[in-house]
């Protein structure tokens, strides 16, 4: 394993390896261990007992944190003309249909989120395999497949995340900046994991939340009690 850099080294001090944190402490230590220059990215991994291979344990959701994510989050929203200027109006970056599903089919995909209307979902099928893998495509249970385009365009502008368990069954999402107070990355942090304690899957046997992380971009692991986490449920 390579060596971690003297940054890192420091801030891993300031981490006892043999404790678990609670929420406030975890938002608290999570701003002194920032190793990067730029306002990095405070991330949350979260090890679920499922098995995401069995479609009745997916753990799916959306949840709009209070305080946003402190990202500008680029919205495509793909329409037809009589829904492209509600889409402008709500503040989407780029709107169209056919000239930007030409423009993805070439390689392009500098966007964060897209918002579609069922009706040209037809369309966008031949778009899987390239926006599949970037976590880009459309879906009703993330909200971003609606007639209500103005309201959609405005919750994902908001901080509205969508979230999806990994193959390993792992939640991996950003709920805030290093730039954050600590009360601010606390209250986002809570309504991400009350959402997925509501989330459990009836199926899912034995413990749900095995293990809980806290991060800063390139930054070293704390480790959050799971007690912490389940009370929120």
């Amino acid at each position: 394993m390579a060596k971690r850099g003297k940054k890192y080294q420091q801030a891993a001090a300031h981490i006892n390896p043999e404790l678990e944190y609670s929420l406030e402490e975890a938002c608290d230590l999570v701003k002194k261990t920032s190793v990067t220059k730029f306002d990095a990215s405070v991330d949350i991994d979260i090890r679920l007992g499922v098995d995401p291979r069995h479609a009745d344990q997916m753990v799916r959701g959306t949840v709009s944190l209070p305080h946003g994510t402190g990202k500008e989050v680029r919205v495509l929203a793909l329409v037809n003309p009589a829904k492209q200027d509600e889409a402008r109006e709500a503040g989407a970056d780029h709107v169209g249909l056919d000239e930007y599903i030409e423009q993805i089919e070439g390689g392009w995909a500098d966007i964060d989120v897209i918002i579609a209307t069922p009706d040209v979902m037809g369309k966008l099928g031949k778009l899987g395999r390239f926006l599949g893998p970037r976590g880009l495509m459309p879906n009703p249970k993330s909200g971003t497949v609606t007639m209500d385009v103005g309201a959609a365009v405005k919750q994902v502008k908001a901080g509205q995340i969508d979230f999806r368990v990994d193959k390993a069954g792992i939640l991996h999402t950003a709920i805030g900046k290093a730039s954050f107070n600590s009360d601010a990355l606390k209250e986002n942090a809570e309504a991400f994991l009350q959402t997925v304690m509501k989330l459990k899957p009836s199926s899912a046997k034995g413990t749900y939340v095995k293990s809980v992380y806290m991060s800063t971009t390139m930054g070293p692991s704390i480790p959050i009690s799971r007690t912490a986490v389940t009370s929120l449920n």
